[in-house]
């Protein structure tokens, strides 16, 4: 018994040091979770229900922020029409475009691992470099858009400079990337649909139509359902295209939620608005997820439901 007793003993110590040594490795993330992330989290709660300027303390105005942005505050209205705007056309191009690369490019054969390779590598060059290069392409004068189309003989925009074609400049922009991760995604996806599916088919006589949406569109449901809520909730955040580019202009043309956002909290000052715009943010996402999950989710396709 007293064997045992003492190899209880030296076991409950050796697991608490285990433990203790598991906690400080992970103390950094820990830490790290708290001070950047958690406690930011709350407090901008609070300050979206205060009246604050960085330079005094909060006041507690309790929902007067809220009331000014949904019944008083138009830029709010605007940046949500913007942001909207940019979702609905945004989400559509991306997920068909990087569709077709995928099947393009899923199938094994000779030359197909480089051409993924040239397909992939535009997504790399992300955020402000990405966004100087289409500052020049876009340029009315000497960008490489307009060259291509006075060869053509087509039309100029002004681009990034009319109120008109402002927002699909930057959403087509989307192009760059299709080449991406939704791509290699979308491979995986693609392969993973057991072939014995096309073979039955073109037994039967099915052409490539049919294969395409009666076979591979719904086997890769849950792919496309995961990568358009991300999709979704990442066009949400659109900020830096517009920061560099545009700076919300012209004519708040291009004035997405988060560019208000930052403008509200970094050059007016008014976090306790900043703060309730992020939180109603929030809300919107969550909310817009959960009906893609509600319409959408039931149309997803599982093996598991078949058998």
């Amino acid at each position: 018994m007293s064997l045992r007793r003492h190899l209880h003993k030296w076991y409950e110590f050796i697991s608490r040091r285990e433990i203790f040594t598991g906690y400080l490795f992970a103390s950094p993330w820990i830490l790290g979770f708290f001070a950047f992330t958690l406690i930011p989290i709350i407090l901008s709660f609070y300050y979206s229900f205060c009246r604050y300027d960085v330079l005094r303390p909060p006041m507690f105005v309790g929902f007067q922020n809220y009331y000014y942005l949904l019944f008083k505050s138009e830029k709010f209205y605007t940046s949500v029409y913007n942001t909207l705007y940019f979702t609905v056309f945004r989400v559509p191009l991306v997920m068909i475009g990087s569709l077709l690369l995928a099947l393009l490019v899923a199938t094994p054969r000779r030359g197909v691992s480089l051409a993924r390779t040239i397909y992939y590598m535009p997504s790399i060059i992300t955020g402000v470099a990405l966004s100087v290069i289409w500052l020049w392409m876009y340029n009315p004068k000497y960008g490489l858009i307009n060259r291509a189309l006075a060869l053509l003989g087509l039309p100029l925009p002004l681009w990034l400079e009319s109120p008109t074609w402002a927002k699909p400049a930057i959403i087509l922009m989307g192009i760059w990337s299709i080449g991406g991760g939704r791509m290699i995604v979308m491979i995986a996806g693609l392969n993973s649909i057991p072939r014995h599916l096309y073979e039955s088919a073109r037994v039967d006589g099915a052409g490539w139509w049919s294969q395409f949406w009666h076979i591979t569109i719904p086997q890769l449901s849950p792919t496309l359902f995961l990568l358009t809520v991300v999709e979704v909730i990442f066009s949400f955040q659109v900020f830096t295209e517009a920061y560099i580019m545009t700076r919300g202009g012209p004519l708040d043309s291009t004035l997405f939620y988060n560019l208000e956002l930052y403008f509200k909290a970094f050059l007016d000052y008014r976090m306790g608005e900043a703060s309730a715009l992020a939180w109603l943010l929030f809300v919107g996402t969550c909310i817009i997820t959960l009906l893609m999950f509600w319409i959408l989710g039931r149309r997803v396709y599982y093996e598991a439901e078949r058998r």
